[in-house]
């Protein structure tokens, strides 16, 4: 059995968050699954298998639609974690089939391509308004500018939030989020089943009110569907709207800022995609592969699998790393070159199989967007000082990124 055993991975220390890369390289060394003992998961670094164990249905992201926490060998979370778990568990990327299917059928009517091709005009009036703010006042953080409003406010927009109350969920939505980090902490997890219940009481709300006076956005859909016969629970609404809001913005912020900075440390590409804006297309898809917005995805073991001939017995959890599988010598030529033209590029930033992002498309069309609204109105943009990381290592990104125009 491959374990981890004195490498320089070690998701808790700040130099290996600051840059795990070379660690992942040790790690796809060392073989293809690698237990570690800190988390209690195997580490999976290879691209090839990290892409077809996100399609293999012996996994999955939830076992309770087979099990009970004693038979699958687990201890059941502790009662004063309920209030994140009872939203955690009925969103669909914690749901396995039929749930998982019944739910995405609903949501990827929201998503089609003609209905995200729709929102294209908004979402690049909206990113030249806030990259014009940005302009007129000589720079500022192009975290809290451009890349967090842009992507909240087009999902805000989508579920029919009101713009009064949109402030409210960035923050709650962090709170969330840090329970998706590697063993979190007791602060972590109070903070999380504090926004739970606050977010939950608000959308409950919202719910109540789109009864009354539904609207042309997708909460009121959701609604509507319930009642045409497509059951779902209130619980599922409310799970639901936290999960698009979640996953519609986090890996936009993170990618956003990650590839900024990650242009500006190679000028060389920087200076060609100033020079040729036809370029968005690939640089979108080569800075979400470089810096991975989204480094571990984690799955149950729901029955006995073998990779390289180590037997991973039902009951145990694989932790696929995307930022390792990123940089694979054997699917990516020169990994650890940012090449801004590269066209063999099937990074799985946004995952495979059935839990695939819905928004990918969308995400896709914000950041090209940002992207081609910074170049176009401050084709000057600079760093005005040295980020520092977010100390957290599964959701990948800075805690600012400070910028000076002119």
């Amino acid at each position: 059995m491959a374990a981890v055993r004195d490498l320089a991975f070690d998701p808790w220390d700040p130099a290996f968050v600051a840059d795990p890369y070379p660690a992942f390289a040790e790690l796809r060394a060392r073989g293809r699954v690698l237990y570690y003992e800190p988390s209690d998961q195997w580490l999976v670094p290879h691209h090839a298998d990290v892409s077809a164990l996100l399609r293999d249905r012996r996994l999955g992201r939830t076992y309770l639609h087979r099990f009970t926490h004693e038979k699958f060998g687990r201890t059941p979370p502790p009662p004063e974690h309920e209030p994140f778990h009872v939203l955690n568990d009925h969103g669909m990327l914690d749901l396995e089939p039929p749930d998982h299917t019944r739910i995405r059928r609903l949501v990827s009517k929201a998503f089609t391509p003609r209905t995200v091709e729709r929102l294209k005009p908004y979402v690049h009036r909206l990113a030249d308004e806030l990259v014009a703010a940005l302009v007129r006042e000589g720079g500022g953080d192009l975290l809290t500018d451009v890349a967090e409003p842009l992507p909240v406010a087009v999902i805000a927009e989508m579920l029919g939030i009101p713009q009064a109350d949109r402030a409210r969920l960035r923050p709650w939505s962090a709170a969330i989020c840090g329970m998706y980090e590697l063993n979190p902490s007791a602060e972590t997890a109070a903070k999380a089943v504090r926004a739970s219940v606050e977010f939950s009481d608000y959308l409950r709300h919202l719910i109540a009110e789109r009864r009354t006076r539904p609207g042309d956005d997708l909460i009121s859909g959701l609604i509507a569907a319930h009642d045409e016969g497509d059951r779902l629970t209130e619980q599922e609404m409310i799970s639901t709207a936290v999960l698009l809001l979640n996953a519609g913005h986090e890996a936009t912020v993170n990618a956003t800022v990650n590839g900024w900075w990650a242009l500006f440390r190679h000028p060389g590409q920087l200076a060609a995609l100033r020079a040729d804006h036809a370029l968005i297309p690939s640089a979108v898809e080569e800075l979400l592969r470089y810096d991975t917005p989204l480094q571990l995805f984690e799955r149950w073991v729901l029955d006995d699998i073998e990779i390289d001939g180590t037997t991973i017995p039902r009951g145990a959890e694989i932790a696929m790393l995307f930022g390792s599988a990123n940089h694979d010598p054997a699917v990516f030529t020169d990994p650890e070159r940012l090449d801004l033209t590269r066209r063999d590029n099937p990074h799985i930033s946004f995952s495979a199989g059935i839990h695939y992002c819905i928004g990918a498309p969308l995400a896709r069309i914000e950041l090209a967007a940002s992207l081609a609204a910074l170049l176009r109105q401050a084709p000057t943009l600079r760093p005005a000082a040295e980020p520092q990381r977010r100390p957290n290592f599964v959701m990948r990104g800075l805690t600012g990124l400070r910028v000076e125009v002119g």
